[in-house]
Parts: C-alpha cells; structure tokens; sequence
C-alpha cells in the first residue's frame, strides 16, 4: 500500500486521500457502467460496523449483498447455492399450501428453523440467477475467500483497501480505511448512487428504443395502410360502375324521338279541343251557317 500513504506519523499511516478520490471516481464509472448494462454486482462485508449500512445502503437499488458469513464455495459452486436458494422459495411455497396444515407441530418447527437459517445467509442473494458481474469488498482481508473466488472465475473485484491489506488482485482498489463506520457509509453510497444513475440511464435508454421501435412500426403501417385505402376506393369505384346505367347513343336517339312523337300527338290533342269547344259556342248561339263552315 506504500504508494497510497501519504505519510506515517506516531506509527499510524495516513492515506493519501487525493489518490483515494481518483479512485473512487474510477471505481464509481465502472460500477455505473455494470449496471447500466442489466447486470449485478453483488456487495461482501460480513464486518460488525458494516453489516447495517452495507444491508441498507444497497438494499435500495435491489442489488444482492452478503452481511452474514460468506458461504464456501457461493461462486465457485454456485449450482449448490441456487438449489440452496430454490428450497427456501419451495418452503414459502409449502407454507401458502392446504399441505402445511396437515403437518404436526414439530414438523412445521423444523422448517421454520430450516427456512429462518437460510433467510439469514441466503435471504439477500435470493434474485441473484445467475453469477454476479463483480464484486465490492469492504476489507479484502477479511473478506479473502471471496476475492479468491472471484479471482478465480475472472470477476472483477472493488475492493476498500486498508494499510495493512495487499490490494494486489484488486482490479479497482479504493485506499480507505475499512474500520470506520463513516467510511464505509460514505464510500458505500457513492458506489449505490452510480449503480442509481446507471440503471436510470438503462431505463431512459429502453424506452428511447421502445419509441424508436414504435416508430419504426408505424412507418412499415403507413404504406399498407395506403395499398389498403387505394384498394378499398377502387373497390367503391368499381361498384359505382356498375350501379350507373350507361346510354348509348343509339337509345339516345330512340328516346328523343319518342318524346318529339308525345309532344307532337298532344299538339293535335290540343287542337281537337279548341276546334270542338267553338262548334258548341255557335251552337248555343243558333249560328247554322257559322256551325256548316266550321263542320266543312
């Protein structure tokens, strides 16, 4: 840790803090980076003055953490930890069933001691399907069986480093003192808040491609949409054809001559009438002679 000590004074080496804030911002955009990619970083600190902050801390953005004892083999024998895992949600799944009734007393004590003691080392990993993507320790001596996990299936690890830790091994080192409360809260939350940002940044980005996508979408509808309206009003075209009865010229012609025959045979309608209406005036009138010509 020689290049992280700023100076030792009354045997007490003192961090060289400027260095310490680099690293942070370094550690911090990887972390941001991770999880705006969808995937998990899971936090170790089994440390009594870090258990309650770390739990509470991380707990906020739904990220698996690890206050209890570190179960041997979590990573490198993983498959036995989901089944592990698997069995509790299969007890919570018993306690909803009609079955749980049936049980004696005793039996239902002994899963819930069963179920109680996974909940306390498992109860924090229960959404983590799949191997996490890195690691944050606070300590990495005491927390070594991780990080020697970890190393070995190529997880990267964030790691609070201490004077008297080897940070060798640490992908992102964080020189801090890892004993105090203070510490470890402040650095703890500055690592929750890039996680915050990253997966605000991964919905914002979600739901720009959702709006993309419907855009797309649309823009394939509009074309079929046209061909279909094209269609439907040749289809009304067609009909509207075929509705309308066309004249041909010949008809035409048969027709204005039927009319000029009607008008023609009331014209000499007409003229009966007045001829007839005269005939009985000078009949009234006693006009023979008047009656002969019009007769003639």
């Amino acid at each position: 840790m020689q290049p992280y000590i700023f100076m030792e004074k009354n045997g007490i080496h003192i961090i060289d803090l400027q260095k310490t804030s680099v690293k942070i911002d370094e550690a911090a955009a990887a972390i941001r980076q991770i999880a705006r990619s969808g995937r998990k970083i899971l936090f170790v600190a089994t440390k009594k003055q870090a258990k309650d902050i770390v739990s509470e801390l991380v707990s906020s953005v739904k990220m698996p953490y690890v206050t209890e004892r570190w179960p041997g083999g979590m990573l490198t024998n993983f498959p036995t930890i989901r089944k592990a895992v698997k069995k509790m949600v299969s007890i919570d799944k018993m306690t909803k069933d009609t079955s749980w009734e049936k049980l004696s007393k005793r039996e239902k004590l002994q899963i819930t001691r069963q179920r109680a003691k996974l909940e306390k080392v498992l109860g924090s990993i229960i959404d983590l399907t799949r191997l996490p993507s890195a690691l944050f320790v606070v300590d990495v001596m005491k927390e070594k069986i991780a990080v020697r996990e970890a190393k070995r299936l190529g997880i990267p690890v964030f790691g609070m480093v201490d004077t008297n830790s080897d940070p060798n091994g640490i992908d992102f080192v964080i020189p801090a003192n890892d004993d105090a409360s203070q510490s470890i809260q402040l650095i703890t939350g500055i690592m929750v808040d890039a996680i915050r940002e990253g997966l605000q940044e991964r919905r914002v980005e979600r739901d720009k491609e959702d709006v993309e996508s419907d855009i797309e979408a649309e823009e394939e509808e509009q074309p079929r949409r046209a061909r279909r309206t094209r269609k439907t009003v040749k289809k009304v075209e067609i009909a509207d054809e075929e509705e309308t009865s066309i004249v041909e010229p010949a008809e035409l012609e048969e027709i204005e001559e039927d009319s000029l025959g009607d008008l023609e045979e009331e014209e000499d309608m007409g003229l009966g009438v007045e001829e007839h209406e005269e005939e009985e005036a000078a009949e009234e009138e006693g006009d023979d002679d008047a009656v002969e010509e019009k007769k003639e």
